[in-house]
């Protein structure tokens, strides 16, 4: 069952306009639920409104990588409540290493906005990011992220590394994960499970 090898939590300072907290970086493990990482609790209201439409749009851009044969990974990039890009893995298709949902919408975000600086951008990806794309978000300077399920065999910002609250970097966005965690953790194991039947 999903969660049952959860790593330890790790504990960090939390930046806080009160003074500093510590939080425990812990998964949600139910869906269409979100726990913050880093930084204030947003209002339900404002997690609704753009974040969960978000995340449904990244879920169908998942869906569109898995029926190319792609592992199902979308990522969409939010600017002042809108989507201003939104992609999948092309791995496959491209035959690019590098293809990875998030990195192709953090380029069609910056070319839509004039600037690589997404301060004021939130990433949302259905799987949490690998280091490649975790380096990539952080290089980017988004101002948060939020995933719907973790990747405990390669996922760098909670799993295996937490490179989002390394204190030695100069960037710290804020984390908000489980957002529809069981949506994105069923499609990446369908996904799978017919991989390994077909072979």
């Amino acid at each position: 069952m999903v969660g049952d090898n959860l790593p330890q939590p790790h504990y960090y300072a939390v930046r806080n306009l009160g003074g500093v907290r510590e939080r425990p970086n812990r998964h949600a493990w139910k869906a269409c639920e979100a726990q913050v990482s880093v930084g204030s609790n947003p209002t339900p209201s404002a997690m609704k409104s753009d974040v969960e439409a978000a995340m449904h749009e990244a879920l169908q851009q998942a869906r569109i990588a898995g029926e190319k044969g792609d592992v199902p990974v979308g990522a969409v990039v939010l600017h002042e409540g809108k989507v201003i890009a939104s992609r999948h893995n092309e791995r496959e298709l491209t035959n690019d290493p590098t293809a990875h949902a998030e990195i192709l919408a953090l380029r069609d975000a910056a070319k839509a906005l004039g600037t690589w600086r997404l301060t004021e951008c939130t990433l949302v990806v259905t799987l949490e990011p690998c280091v490649m794309c975790a380096g990539a978000l952080m290089n980017a300077r988004i101002g948060r992220l939020v995933y719907a399920t973790a990747d405990l065999k390669g996922g760098a910002t909670a799993s295996l590394y937490n490179v989002c609250t390394d204190p030695r970097l100069n960037h710290q966005p804020k984390v908000m994960h489980g957002i529809c965690e069981r949506e994105a953790t069923d499609l990446m194991k369908s996904f799978f499970a017919n991989k390994r039947s077909s072979e």
